[in-house]
């Protein structure tokens, strides 16, 4: 790695323009790789006679289905108002429950 000479002597505020700087043309010269690139492999599928979308598929991930709740599938028979999905963690009825030989089977809705 190179070494500038010469960095001791500039103040902090010319140091953090200069790292400002630098971080916008990072950012500017990353871009047009990833243009350049997706260019180039854009012709390469089109010389296969292929758009890009098919070599690589959808652009993006899918959408993810966001927060909503879960039907229980298993109930406390010790306390009708405890239940689980069966996602997550195991609750403590649960874990008590199975360390006495019981099946998760048994508590199925």
């Amino acid at each position: 790695m190179a070494k500038i000479n010469g960095l001791e002597k500039i103040t902090y505020a010319q140091l953090a323009d200069l790292r400002g700087r630098i971080d916008a043309a990072m950012e500017a010269a990353k871009a047009a790789e990833k243009d350049k690139l997706r260019a180039d492999m854009e012709a390469m599928a089109a010389k296969a006679g292929l758009s890009l979308s098919d070599v690589v598929g959808r652009r993006g991930r899918p959408a993810k289905a966001k927060g909503g709740k879960v039907a229980p599938k298993y109930r406390n028979p010790r306390n009708p108002q405890e239940t689980w999905a069966g996602r997550g963690r195991q609750p403590r009825w649960v874990v008590a429950a199975l360390k006495k030989g019981q099946k998760l089977e048994s508590f199925l809705i």
